[in-house]
């Protein structure tokens, strides 16, 4: 059977909130009898949106991370709802607005706090992936449908078709460490879970300081090359998607009619080298 899977692109996301507040338009107030209770105006935030910084000045990298309701396959608030949380077929993840009531113990289920507290209704409360709409024939949820880089998409469709696009995308879970499983897959995570190793090289030309375009810059771990790139009409580099764990790299630059360097720079968080001079 299709089901729903949302998939956002970390690299699109530009913050504008358009997400969080069709949500809050769609909701705020109304209620959709069997999928949801009206959320409260303040405090929720069914789809949040995580900031992160890498790097320092001058080179900074600023990544955006949406967290919804993950939908899980596995999802821990099914257990914890005691009947009043439904997995549908369709993989939409339900809290019943009537029978949850009162169960606070659903907002610690959640992994990825995604479930909120209503204290004038006394009810816990999350994403619904819109199914109100899809029941009635619409493609994609409010979010989606307000996302104006196309950082969020859905795809509707079966398992295993579903997972030959995370293999041909290159998709990945957040947390997967967790087990739940999630319907919500993103692409580019590495620019909010991932280290960066960037620099700027240039040399002196007729006694001017000027910007070597075009270097062949490698970058190696345990004696082996595992990237190589090359310099732009800046004179700058970038080896992305590194995990800062403390490990030792060696950065050596090669440019024709300059002598070879090699600096070794140790990574347990985004790493700005400067300026190399060749």
């Amino acid at each position: 059977m299709k089901k729903w899977h949302m998939i956002i692109d970390v690299e699109k996301c530009e913050d504008c909130n358009n997400c969080f507040l069709a949500c809050k338009d769609e909701f705020v107030g109304n209620e959709w009898t069997g999928y949801s209770a009206p959320q409260p105006l303040h405090d929720h935030r069914w789809i949040n949106i995580h900031r992160k910084e890498r790097g320092a000045f001058p080179y900074v990298d600023v990544a955006y991370l949406p967290i919804p309701c993950m939908h899980c396959k596995e999802a821990p608030c099914i257990e914890a709802g005691k009947g009043a949380v439904i997995r549908r077929p369709d993989g939409i993840v339900i809290i019943d607005p009537e029978k949850a009531k009162g169960n606070a113990e659903l907002i610690a289920s959640c992994p990825y706090n995604a479930i909120f507290w209503n204290e004038e209704l006394a009810l816990p409360q999350k994403c619904t992936f819109c199914a109100h709409l899809l029941d009635k024939g619409w493609e994609m949820p409010r979010c989606v449908h307000s996302c104006p880089t196309g950082a969020l998409r859905v795809e509707h469709v079966e398992d295993a078709k579903m997972e030959r696009i995370a293999a041909e995308e290159s998709l990945e879970i957040l947390y997967g460490e967790l087990g739940s499983r999630p319907n919500v897959y993103y692409k580019n995570l590495f620019r909010f879970e991932k280290c960066f190793i960037a620099g700027s090289v240039d040399a002196i030309k007729n006694d001017v300081v000027d910007c070597v375009e075009g270097a062949r810059v490698l970058l190696s771990k345990d004696g082996a090359t595992i990237a190589e790139t090359t310099t732009d009409n800046y004179g700058d580099f970038r080896f992305d998607g590194l995990t800062g764990d403390g490990s030792s790299y060696a950065v050596v630059v090669e440019s024709d009619g300059y002598e070879a360097k090699t600096l070794t720079v140790v990574v347990s968080d985004s790493v700005n080298m400067g300026n190399i001079r060749l």
